[in-house]
């Protein structure tokens, strides 16, 4: 059983393309990255895959639970962590969690205080006194504290500083080592490169890239880096040529023949050749100026 399928999932707000005939399977236990820039149709597919926004066409099931009929049994599974959080004026942090772990009919004090200690969240202060940071740490407790079987995560770490963005995906990836599905999605490309197996690539509200990272990687344009000079500019293949004092750097994904005559024909004192990052295969699929604001 997958942890998330959809079929020709669509989402329109009137005439406004939210997201458009997303096809996507995520295997149980899979730590997978959803990306693409503000605006993409990220947090739209996340609302939809929790059931708090109704689809428009297509189908979505999430732990073999449809998402517009079962939408109360499926919120007890999942953990949810959006993007900006919001809680009652006037709470403290414990009463925030106290609150989320009732909803769900669970003790989870626990696990809460245990969460509270690693990322080092004061449950005694007042919500509202808190900075972005420690807001998101409480909202991070709330999301993982009843220990579910699939975390969605919506830009998980903004406003966490560099160290606890480092212990909170310690934490998932012990989640995930435990048998969780983390389904996370980010625009940054660094996160979603040193954690997760799978991932997808989002433009304009359909998905464009999706495999194993280590596969997407491959099939992009390679990175070549030369020491010396040639004629670059036309040859077929070549993208973001940036020239420096010592030679040039560019992605290439024409033909090999066609690169080693253009530079066997300058003159060339080095040569580099190296698998693209997972940002290469994200401007790929992009372009200069691709997306949405």
């Amino acid at each position: 059983m997958y942890a998330i399928k959809t079929e020709g999932l669509t989402k329109y707000y009137g005439k406004t393309r939210g997201i458009e005939r997303i096809s996507l399977t995520v295997e149980r236990g899979d730590f997978f990255g959803f990306m693409g820039p503000n605006g993409a149709g990220k947090s739209t597919l996340i609302r939809t895959l929790l059931g708090l926004l109704r689809p428009t066409g297509g189908r979505a099931e999430v732990l073999g639970l449809d998402v517009a009929r079962d939408r109360e049994k499926l919120l007890e599974r999942v953990g949810y962590l959006p993007a900006e959080t919001a809680f009652w004026p006037g709470m403290r942090v414990r009463d925030a969690l106290r609150l989320s772990a009732g909803l769900r009919r669970r003790d989870c004090g626990r696990e809460a205080r245990r969460l509270c200690e690693r990322l080092g969240l004061d449950p005694s202060r007042k919500i509202d006194e808190l900075s972005l940071g420690s807001r998101k740490k409480a909202a991070i407790v709330c999301a993982l504290q009843h220990e579910p079987e699939l975390l969605i995560l919506d830009e998980p770490t903004g406003g966490l500083d560099p160290l606890m963005q480092r212990e909170f995906f310690a934490i998932l990836r012990q989640r995930s080592e435990a048998g969780a599905t983390v389904f996370l999605s980010s625009h940054i490309l660094s996160e979603v490169q040193r954690s997760c197996a799978h991932a997808a690539i989002l433009r304009d509200g359909s998905i464009v890239a999706s495999g194993a990272v280590k596969d997407l990687t491959r099939a992009a344009a390679r990175r070549v880096s030369v020491r010396g000079r040639a004629a670059l500019d036309a040859l077929p293949g070549v993208r973001d040529l940036r020239q420096t004092p010592e030679g040039a750097e560019f992605l290439y994904s024409g033909q090999t023949r066609a690169l080693l005559a253009a530079l066997a024909a300058g003159d060339i004192q080095d040569l580099t050749v190296s698998e693209p990052d997972l940002e290469d295969v994200f401007l790929h699929c992009y372009g200069k100026g691709g997306g949405q604001a």
